[in-house]
């Protein structure tokens, strides 16, 4: 096991069963499926190089070279032949000199995980090249709270790269588009709260053609699509050209003017707000790495994606209410939120939520958008609070605390004939990009061979869970055949200083069949990597198979299918596996009676 566990500080990579049954029914026998716990962005090695250039790809399966692929030094027209299709391939004219002492970078048998520079760095903070930030800030609270926020903002504007973008909404019972271009005179566009906003009304009540003519045909956004640079620039500007009209929107932000009755909640219209800022940055950023920070102080009562109405005589819902269905808005507001989190996925854009107020805010219905674009959730009592300052200041600082984030990411899977993907668990959607290797059975997003990782960062870890095909084979000739597997995942992604990179990563397995082949895969079997690959299954099953009342169902799964078969078959230690599970003392205290 050491060998393997070594490979993730190279790799990212964690595997339950590093040596894979070598048949179906053997798979079978295995409750823990065969798996991988991968994180794409995990800080690599110093001693890998960032290549400069487009990877080579085999023409027939499109997967990259390989330290694994078989080349031909001898041939005139030098050739590399695929490991995964054994395809031929030529080397291009600028690949000529290479020998077996003059290798380049992917060549390397170290090099299992090499990251490839597919665009230079902008130099210019230009629309689309640098990350964008949009502020959406809700103005429903009290003073002191709304103090609180304004002295969190103003701080973190100073540790904003200078060539991300900004932008700012607040709303309140109507949506202020605030225009951060004219610093001459305060401008504000602005959005009644109880209506759904389509994107064509942004565009035409925010003016971005002024008195040019609107193109009649075709998708609009951004300046390849009939936008002007000046017209984006009024919302969207560099860090270092609107910190001092940012700073002076904030320090003279003033709580909602509207009056609240005694009998009533604030006019709230969180689910308009968020909509308006995805249309914005959908017109004006599309395709690019941009995130909506929503600052929100309290639930929504007003217009798409209410949770709750004005009337204090209606109480929030509660998880028993959600247990029972009994939530009059729940259903609505989730639709809602999934449009919108479609929509987001789309333009490759990311939602996170701080959420601090003694109420709910309604996470329950919004987590789907966050969850689906690889957002961040912080929630804290107040805007006061030091957890909800440092995971702010965390977002966007640099140095020794970055959490690496990047953005617009797509994650794509090839691997070795004999064996399927049946789904990945983890902050991602579909892109719907079906092949021969989807399996048939569907675990999370499955159906797809590519993902789209709207945001991720360097602890942004997936789940991928697969299924071996290979049917029943004599034991003379499981002893006679390649015996080898190959797993290689991409991740093209949008790093932080604006570049477009490709990492991939590419591993060897081998599968064993016949007498003897149980010890083997008890001696490749990792039992962290299983605790946490059972741990997201359970959880996936709690939210999509089960309602909350079934949670003794979910008990019963685990008892009768992990524990029994750790401890009567592969002889692992109980209490040990538990622990690492983590899982209560009721639940440990269940288990043992078996």
């Amino acid at each position: 096991m050491s060998e393997f566990l070594d490979l993730e500080f190279q790799d990212g990579v964690r595997m339950p069963w590093n040596v894979l049954p070598g048949t179906k029914s053997d798979a079978a026998n295995c409750v823990i499926p065969i798996s991988v716990i991968y994180t794409p962005l995990k800080p690599l090695p110093p001693t890998v190089p960032l290549l400069p250039y487009s990877p080579l790809r085999c023409r027939n399966c499109r997967s990259v070279i390989n330290p694994f692929a078989i080349v031909d030094f001898s041939s005139a027209n030098k050739i590399w032949i695929c490991s995964f299709c054994l395809q031929r391939n030529y080397f291009p004219p600028h690949f000529q000199s290479i020998s077996d002492q003059n290798l380049p970078g992917e060549l390397y048998p170290q090099c299992t995980t090499i990251e490839y520079e597919t665009s230079a760095t902008n130099q210019k903070p230009q629309v689309g090249s640098s990350n964008v930030f949009l502020i959406v800030v809700d103005t429903c609270v009290i003073e002191e709270e709304l103090s609180f926020l304004k002295s969190a903002l103003l701080q973190v504007l100073g540790m904003i790269p200078e060539n991300c973008l900004i932008g700012l909404i607040t709303f309140g019972t109507y949506i202020q588009v605030h225009e951060l271009g004219f610093s001459q005179i305060p401008k504000v566009h602005v959005f009644k709260g109880s209506k759904e906003v389509t994107k064509d009304q942004v565009l035409e009540q925010m003016g971005f053609f002024g008195k040019r003519p609107r193109p009649t045909t075709g998708v609009i956004a951004g300046v390849r699509d009939g936008l002007s640079q000046e017209s984006i620039s009024r919302f969207l500007l560099p860090a270092s050209d609107c910190e001092f009209v940012l700073s002076s929107i904030l320090e003279e932000l003033q709580k909602d003017p509207w009056p609240v009755p005694s009998n009533q909640r604030a006019s709230r219209c969180t689910g308009t707000a968020l909509s308006v800022a995805a249309h914005l940055l959908g017109l004006c950023v599309p395709g690019s790495g941009a995130r909506i920070m929503a600052f929100l102080g309290g639930p929504s009562t007003e217009g798409p994606g209410t949770i709750v109405s004005k009337n204090l005589s209606e109480p929030m819902r509660s998880h028993k209410d959600l247990d029972k269905d009994s939530a009059p808005h729940y259903h609505k507001a989730v639709k809602f939120y999934e449009e919108l989190s479609r929509q987001l996925v789309h333009q490759g854009h990311v939602l996170d939520v701080f959420a601090c107020a003694l109420d709910q805010v309604g996470i329950a219905e919004l987590k789907v958008a966050v969850e689906k674009t690889g957002g961040l959730v912080v929630l804290a009592e107040s805007f006061g609070h030091s957890v909800f300052k440092d995971s702010l200041s965390r977002v966007v600082q640099s140095g020794d605390h970055d959490l690496g984030l990047s953005s617009n990411g797509i994650f794509e899977i090839s691997c070795s004939k004999d064996i399927k993907i049946q789904g990945i668990i983890g902050p991602c959607a579909s892109l719907e990009k079906k092949g021969p290797v989807c399996s048939e059975t569907v675990i999370g997003q499955g159906n797809t061979t590519a993902w789209k990782l709207c945001g991720l960062d360097k602890t942004t870890s997936l789940c991928l869970i697969f299924d071996v095909v290979k049917k029943e084979i004599s034991d003379a000739v499981a002893q006679s055949v390649n015996n080898q597997f190959y797993f290689q995942f991409l991740t093209y992604y949008q790093h932080g200083s604006g570049q477009m990179r490709l990492r991939v990563t590419t591993l060897p397995r081998r599968w064993v069949a016949g007498p003897g082949s149980k010890e083997e895969l008890i001696s490749g079997f990792d039992q962290e990597a299983a605790a946490v690959v059972m741990a997201r299954q359970v959880s996936i099953k709690m939210e999509n198979e089960v309602v909350y009342s079934s949670s003794f169902f979910m008990l019963s799964w685990l008892q009768g299918n992990l524990f029994i078969h750790l401890v009567l078959e592969q002889g692992q230690c109980y209490e040990n596996f538990v622990v690492c599970f983590g899982l209560s003392n009721c639940v440990r205290n269940h288990l043992s009676l078996t």
